[in-house]
Order: structure tokens, then sequence, then C-alpha cells
């Protein structure tokens, strides 16, 4: 294997393409944001829809976390499965079919999900009341995404009281995502929008708290923005996800003090010709949206994707790489690559000590 490629012993034991998981790393990043929470007005409810494993949604708990996030109610259910106890499904659950699953879920675990909609707040509480369940409900208000969600002013407020009247349902607060500021770059112009916008999620809590009703609970924010939200005295949970595995985006973007505990094990299974280098993983073993992979091999850069050909641009040391040598890369995006495995190899000290399962691969529905 060539020097300048990564040769701990796990990579003998590896095939691949492979998610590999630093266990250090992932024990670093998880305390570093317990840390930071420690320090503020919100609690941590971390979303588990970038790594959808119990094991560390377990570690994340552990740390001091009051509950989890998840997507999906597909999501959701592998995680009670694993013995999660307080679950936010931080979405709108349609239909019958999601809803009959919902209500079926709220059984085994504290559950709360989103709502923006009359009517499903209507479909939501005849079936948790008809089950003799109780569902927590939060608002969720429009903080500028323009995706899901209610304006914070008398819409927001009319949705609460209907909530707040509706058997089988306790309103438990606002749901507020400002989600399309995570990678805004400069961080000064984060950092004014996001206070900007967020005061989005205040003006709707006053609104309704002026009415007479609590809002115990404002919950969004993520790994791109935690620094700014995390710190609004109004913000009670912050369900940032990507922190604890974290990926070459969120790093690039200004997450230095998280590690890149994730990454995907290649081998190199051709070298056509100079300065080129053909690795095991494309498309279907690291997702391409917001850029490259980062190849942890000095002299070398992704260059190109296929189904399943990644090609790798090499020079200098990297020039030394040969057919069969394995090298890691850094997903650009680490929420739907993880999707795209069973299982992560769990790695320490360079030895593979674990596989986890990645339980909620797959679970759209």
């Amino acid at each position: 294997m060539c020097a300048s490629s990564l040769t701990p012993p796990f990579v003998a034991e590896v095939d691949t393409p492979a998610l590999v998981l630093d266990k250090t790393k992932l024990l670093d990043n998880i305390r570093r944001m317990a840390d930071f929470v420690s320090g503020g007005p919100a609690k941590l409810r971390p979303h588990a829809k970038t790594h959808k494993c119990v094991e560390i949604a377990k570690l994340q708990l552990d740390a001091g976390a009051v509950g989890i996030t998840c997507a999906k109610v597909g999501e959701a259910e592998a995680l009670a499965d694993g013995g999660i106890p307080d679950i936010l499904v931080a979405n709108q659950i349609v239909g019958p079919l999601k809803i009959a699953r919902l209500v079926a879920l709220a059984r085994r675990c504290v559950l709360g999900v989103a709502v923006d909609d009359a009517q499903n707040v209507r479909r939501l509480s005849e079936a948790a009341a008809a089950a003799g369940v109780t569902v927590r409900a939060l608002v969720e208000v429009d903080v500028g995404m323009g995706r899901c969600g209610v304006q914070p002013g008398a819409p927001a407020l009319t949705l609460a009281r209907q909530v707040l009247s509706s058997p089988g349902l306790v309103f438990s607060g606002l749901q507020a995502y400002e989600g399309h500021l995570q990678n805004v770059t400069p961080f000064e112009e984060r950092t004014a929008r996001v206070i900007e916008d967020m005061r989005k999620a205040l003006t709707a809590k006053e609104r309704i708290e002026a009415a007479g009703i609590a809002v115990a609970e404002v919950s969004g924010c993520g790994t791109g923005t935690h620094t700014i939200t995390g710190r609004l005295p109004w913000m009670t949970e912050l369900q940032c996800g990507s922190y604890a595995t974290m990926d070459a985006q969120y790093r690039a973007v200004g997450g230095a003090d998280y590690e890149n505990a994730l990454t995907v094990l290649a081998t190199v299974i051709s070298r056509p010709r100079p300065g080129m280098a053909v690795v095991d993983a494309g498309l279907k073993a690291v997702t391409p949206e917001f850029g490259d992979p980062t190849v942890l091999v000095e002299g070398a850069a992704w260059h190109d994707f296929s189904e399943e050909h990644g090609e790798v641009a090499v020079s200098g040391p990297a020039e030394g790489l040969r057919v069969g040598d394995k090298i890691q890369v850094v997903p650009r995006h680490g929420c739907t690559t993880v999707n795209l495995y069973d299982r992560f190899h769990v790695v320490q000290d360079g030895a593979l000590v674990d596989t986890w399962r990645v339980a909620g691969r797959g679970r759209s529905q």
C-alpha cells in the first residue's frame, strides 16, 4: 500500500465501499455539543436523520440530550424499537396510514409531531383520541425557509388554539427551523440573517402567549446555525444533527470545532493513466449534493462520479497509489450518504471495534 494512503489495521478487515465511523471523534463531537448547550438557554434534541442509528442516539442521550428528533415516522419507529424513549417527528405526518402508525408509536415513547394545517390537526386528534394516546403537537412557523409552516402572526395563533382544544393532542409550542441559513457565508451574514429570521419565531411565541396560551417549547436549529440560534433566549431546544458525524460541507462553512468522524472507505480498482486513479465508490456509495468528497490522501482530489466508480486526480505522493490500495474520503453531505449503507464500521485507535446498524436506513415513509 502506498505510504501516503491511510493504513490502519482495520483497512484489511473491511470490504469496500464501506461506511466508517471513528468512535473517538464521534464521542468528542457529542461532548463538544453537550458542552455548548450546557452554557445556553436551550436543551439539545439532536436530529437523527443524519446517522439513523440507535447506538449514536443513545450516546447523545447519555451526554444530556432531552430526546431525539426524526424526519419520518419510519425513522422514529426504528429508534423506538431500539429503546429511544422521547422522539419528536419534526415534520407533518399526513394521511390515514401514516397517522395510524404515528398513533401506535405514541404507545411506545413520548411522541411529538409538527403541524401546520387545520385538517391535519383534526385527523391527528381523531386518531389519537380513538386510540387513547396523547401526542405533543408543535405548530410549525415558517421563519423564512418557504417550505412548511404557518405565518407567525394570526395563523400561528389560530392553529395553536385548535391544537389546544383538540382531544388527544397537547400544544407543546413551536417548531421553527432556519434550514435556509445553514450554509450562508460569510458567517457574519449568516449571523445577521439568523437573528432577523428567528425573530419570526419570537413573534409567534409572543402572539400566542398574549392570548393566554403557554408556549413551552421553541424547537429548531441546525449544526450550521447552532452558535447563533443556540444563544437566542427564546429557544428551548436545538435539533442539530450533522455535528455528531460531521461532513465536509459543514466543516467548509465554519464547523471546524467538530471533527470528520464519518468517512467512506474505497478501493483503487484501476490506474488507467498517470494522474488518475479509479475507486469502487461512485454515486451509489457517496452522494454528490453540495459537491465532491474530500480525499484523505496527500496529492489526491476527487475528479468525477459515475454510478459505481469514482475518478480521483492524483499527483505528487498520491501517484504512488496502486490497484488494491484503500483510501478514505469524507462525504460532502453525510445525511444522504449514510442512507446508502446498512451499517457503520466503527473504528477506534485504528482498529475495528464494532458494527452499528443504520436502523433508519431507507425509512422514508
